[in-house]
């Protein structure tokens, strides 16, 4: 059994952002010289998700709206102000831990043949709901 860990750090300059990462994952993949096996993406702060879906822009803005309708909060750029949430105790982001629950904070991918296996389409993505600080992503490849 092999195993190769990398960790990104991401300090986005808006309070969610989205970050295409598929090929981060794919160079780790690569470096571990797995043939067969899994490789786990998992943000390791709990106001952060992953996801695996087409990257288009019109999907972005429709999921940027759906986060943001299911679980409201400030404004991206900070223009305006979000609801009051019971977790906002000297902080504004009791919305980003509800988006972490409704985006998921990571994913489990298969490694086929030495290669990430992801269908036509798909892409991974880290998706920052609540930034302008330092905060980590580890990229975990387990097999043989």
């Amino acid at each position: 059994m092999k195993s190769e860990t990398k960790y990104l750090v991401f300090n986005t300059r808006k309070r969610r952002e989205l970050k295409r990462i598929t090929d981060d994952v794919e160079e780790v993949v690569a470096q571990s010289g797995i043939q067969e096996g899994f490789v786990l993406v998992s943000a390791m702060h709990i106001t952060a998700g992953v996801f695996v879906n087409d990257d288009e822009p019109g999907l972005h803005a429709d999921i940027e709206e759906w986060v943001q309708r299911l679980a409201p909060g400030p404004a991206a750029d900070d223009s305006a102000p979000g609801p009051h949430y019971r977790h906002n105790v000297g902080e504004d982001n009791g919305d980003a831990h509800l988006k972490n629950l409704l985006i998921g904070h990571e994913v489990i991918l298969p490694i086929t043949k030495g290669r990430l296996d992801l269908g036509p389409w798909q892409q991974v993505f880290y998706y920052e709901f609540d930034g302008r600080r330092p905060k980590r992503l580890i990229i975990k490849a387990i097999g043989e």
